[in-house]
């Protein structure tokens, strides 16, 4: 039998770039945090900010109570529930790996040394793929600086390109503690505070590249009746033209996920690919407008200038921290490959 031999980790050095290969995707994470900022939040604030591993493995009690995840081996505080999200997309980029003989890059916008990387030609020059991961707070006051906006839009008159977004979810932006309250028993998630408010970078993207989508909510997905397992999607894949949905009847069970809300009728620039049933048992304002369903998917195809594509959908969707599934490792590829 064969031993499979783990490759050496390498960590603060430049990334090497790589040669473009026709059909081959070239994939980039872009996690839009200031990984200082986020690490180094009060923890004594009751809002906006993540957990501490020590709350994580305190909610989630046994899971992370072997030694590899003790103070010898893994970070405790915040930095350590950030760390979890690294470690969360490793099976993402192995699969995208094996499909595209690429490695992913993967960059923070200010990372745990404190460099500071904004989105530009040492990115987008050998990157077919942009994925930007919404997961930094509105207190931290991220923004797309014009030099970016100008960067991106270029790139994505390159024939190929594609652009995903995912802006996480926006908990609790009302005052209304009634409201914020009713939020926090519908997701269920303890982790979560009252109110946690994401995605400010990709929300000024998006309002600078026109893209018609508003992040709202965090909301609690539906799941098939007398079992664990997440409810089908709703698709549309008479509109799925890059083949996205393609084996993928389900996406990942994250309990508090954005509803991506169209704030344009045109259908024609803007595509809905799927939606997600809401978990009807728990209460929510959005259930209560009469809502049963939030927006997961969305593709905007090239248009005019822009020869690239646009899709938006959850971050989550790419790790590995709130379960697995087949249907998911096939999106997975379904993206990379497109």
């Amino acid at each position: 039998m064969s031993t499979v031999i783990q490759l050496p980790r390498t960590y603060n050095q430049n990334h090497l770039p790589r040669k473009y290969t026709p059909g081959k995707r070239r994939m980039s994470i872009y996690w839009t945090w200031s990984y200082p900022w986020e690490a180094n939040r009060n923890v004594e604030e009751m809002d906006n900010r993540f957990s501490t591993m020590t709350e994580v493995r305190r909610v989630a009690w046994p899971a992370y109570e072997t030694p590899g995840w003790s103070t010898q081996n893994f970070l405790q505080g915040i930095d350590g529930t950030l760390e979890l999200f690294h470690r969360s997309t490793l099976l993402f980029q192995e699969i995208a790996g094996e499909a595209t003989g690429h490695p992913v890059a993967v960059f923070q916008r200010v990372d745990q040394a404190g460099f500071r990387l904004l989105i530009d030609e040492r990115i987008l020059a050998d990157t077919d793929t942009l994925m930007v991961f919404g997961l930094d707070h509105l207190p931290a006051e991220q923004e797309a600086a014009p030099e970016e906006i100008a960067a991106i839009r270029e790139w994505l008159k390159r024939e190929g390109t594609c652009l995903l977004l995912a802006p996480h979810h926006d908990v609790g932006f009302t005052s209304d503690m009634k409201q914020r309250q009713m939020e926090y028993l519908h997701h269920g998630d303890p982790l979560v505070p009252r109110q946690q408010r994401f995605s400010q970078y990709t929300r000024s993207l998006m309002k600078a590249l026109d893209v018609p989508v508003n992040n709202i909510w965090g909301l609690r997905p539906a799941v098939v009746k007398g079992t664990k397992d997440i409810a089908p999607l709703t698709t549309f894949r008479d509109v799925d033209k890059l083949g996205l949905l393609k084996n993928v009847p389900t996406f990942n069970f994250h309990p508090h996920l954005p509803h991506y809300e169209l704030t344009t009728k045109d259908t024609k620039s803007v595509h809905l690919l799927a939606r997600q049933p809401i978990d009807a048992d728990r209460p929510h304002p959005f259930t209560a407008a009469g809502n049963t369903e939030f927006n997961c998917l969305i593709w905007m195809p090239p248009k005019e200038q822009r020869a690239g594509d646009v899709v938006l959908v959850d971050s989550t969707n790419f790790t590995t921290l709130f379960g697995g599934t087949d249907s998911l490792e096939n999106f997975w590829r379904n993206l990379v490959i497109m």
